[in-house]
């Protein structure tokens, strides 16, 4: 391009981005300091009514029973966790709905029920709350704790979660407003840092959390949302208006959670000093959350976190561990537990699975011993199943039990399992091997056939080397597509047969034929 070409092309690029910064403007002003619009914009869209879910939240009926007995579905145990958690969420939806129905109540101050979470990990803390969200129909967003920072500099803002809740209801601020706002591992965050020391993931996030637990306008976009603020534009391009800025947070539930190992020895401390406390004998039986129930507001200051943020969560729930007989109802009763997902892992290759009661027991024990709660399942039916999840499809086994013994040594139960079904897995073989024609003849229009013998020595080979009829032919018939066309091109034949002597070495045999056939 010339001087004077590129010349006479930069106004009319300088005018494209002064009209970009001038819309980019006008998306980023609040409704009352935009101008008229033009006569010729679009109208603005119609009223579509109320969303479904904000109608469900204003007509919310539950009652806590309702709520415990659905959580009774997917949660084994913590009786005493569901009955807190159903009672705060009722209450605290309940005033949703009737600020929702009467506007004069808008004013008046209320006291979230904001709650925190204690246990070990692995007994379902965060799948307690994930099914209520479910079943109340609201927005729902879990985070770690220790994934935020001070101001986001160096990891996430806290605004993040509002902004993760907007996504989570699909853009719908009103409906998202109502949501559940889930933080794990809390407990990382306690500020123990040493005098006169920069903390950015202590006090500071929990000064952040603070603000968004009481109520406060969060952006919606943060500084860094480049995609945001295009939307926006295109948004108004679009006759969209202007998109809100930001959102309040005074309905939304916030739920934090963690394992708070160490906050169970400052109350063993507390306790066994007090003159009313536990002796010695009794203090030693005493479960870790026996002493979590214990805690007191001072306990969580001492462990390190701010009075006014510990304040803003007055609803104090302690989940259990698991024990074995837990874990033995988790596999067996709970919707979705992690045997079932196994068997329908399973069902994908048309094969069933019984497990026996000794086995069910023997699984939870070794489930225990991983101190992981219910994760502790999916690592030890994992361990026993993945022999089984690599063989079985290959062969012709539709059913198999998983007994005590399967438990303890599945190595040798799986060899045990496919020496008794040699029968029905070579004839799956020889059924691969009527694939493998037809494919080949699909693909190259050659017409293969394989004899008796042929077919005899192919299964053995595949079952010696471990291979799928499949695999064994495409490496040990790897020249067989080249020869054949050739034999084909110069003798007019397009039918082939493969004998045991072709199978046993297959350079020979085509070389052989290839040679007779430049010969005819």
């Amino acid at each position: 391009m010339s001087d004077d070409e590129r010349e006479e092309g930069l106004p009319g690029l300088e005018e494209q981005l002064r009209d970009m910064l001038r819309k980019a403007n006008m998306a980023f002003m609040t409704p009352q300091a935009q101008p008229a619009a033009d006569e010729g914009a679009p109208p603005p869209p119609e009223d579509q009514g109320e969303d479904a879910r904000v109608k469900a939240i204003r007509e919310f009926s539950l009652r806590p029973r309702d709520i415990r007995d659905y959580l009774n579905r997917f949660v084994i145990g913590q009786d005493d966790a569901k009955k807190v958690l159903s009672v705060a969420i009722c209450d605290h939806y309940n005033h949703v709905r009737r600020w929702m129905d009467n506007p004069d109540l808008r004013q008046e101050e209320y006291a979230k029920h904001n709650i925190i979470l204690l246990g070990p990990t692995g007994v379902g803390k965060t799948y307690l709350i994930r099914c209520a969200a479910r079943l109340i129909g609201v927005p729902f967003v879990k985070a770690d704790a220790t994934k935020f920072t001070e101001t986001g500099y160096v990891g996430h803002d806290v605004e993040d979660l509002v902004r993760d809740l907007v996504k989570a209801a699909d853009g719908n601020t009103e409906l998202a407003q109502y949501g559940i706002i889930f933080v794990d591992e809390i407990d990382k965050i306690a500020s123990q840092s040493a005098p006169g020391s920069k903390d950015v993931s202590g006090r500071g996030v929990q000064i952040n959390l603070l603000k968004l637990m009481e109520e406060t306008d969060a952006s919606l976009f943060s500084q860094t949302d480049l995609i945001g603020q295009m939307q926006a534009i295109m948004d108004m391009q679009r006759g969209k208006g202007t998109r809100e800025r930001t959102i309040n947070t005074r309905h939304m539930l916030f739920i934090v959670s963690g394992a708070f190992d160490k906050l169970g020895d400052l109350v063993r401390q507390r306790v066994s000093s007090s003159p009313i406390g536990f002796t010695h004998g009794e203090e030693d039986k005493k479960e870790g959350s026996a002493f979590l129930r214990l805690a007191e507001t001072k306990d969580f200051i001492e462990y390190g976190f701010e009075p006014e943020f510990i304040g803003r969560l007055p609803v104090r729930v302690v989940c259990n561990g698991l024990s074995v007989s837990d874990l033995e109802q988790i596999l067996l009763n709970s919707e979705g537990s992690v045997l079932e997902q196994y068997r329908w892992d399973f069902e994908g290759y048309g094969i069933d699975f019984e497990v026996d009661e000794a086995a069910v027991r023997r699984i939870a024990e070794k489930a225990h011993a991983e101190e992981t709660g219910a994760r502790g399942l999916m690592t030890v039916i994992e361990k026993i199943l993945r022999g089984y999840k690599f063989e079985l499809p290959s062969t012709a086994i539709r059913a198999f039990d998983l007994t005590e013994e399967a438990v303890e040594n599945p190595v040798t139960a799986l060899a045990e399992l496919l020496k008794k079904k040699e029968t029905a897995r070579r004839e799956m073989l020889d059924e691969e091997i009527d694939q493998f024609i037809a494919e080949f003849e699909k693909q190259h229009g050659l017409a293969v056939s394989v004899d008796k013998g042929g077919r005899e020595l192919i299964i053995e080979m595949c079952v010696e080397r471990d291979k799928s009829v499949r695999g064994f032919c495409a490496e040990h018939f790897r020249d067989l597509e080249y020869g054949l066309k050739l034999v084909a091109r110069n003798t007019g034949q397009t039918t082939f047969k493969i004998s045991r002597r072709f199978v046993k070495n297959p350079s020979e045999e085509l070389s052989r034929r290839i040679a007779k056939s430049f010969r005819k």
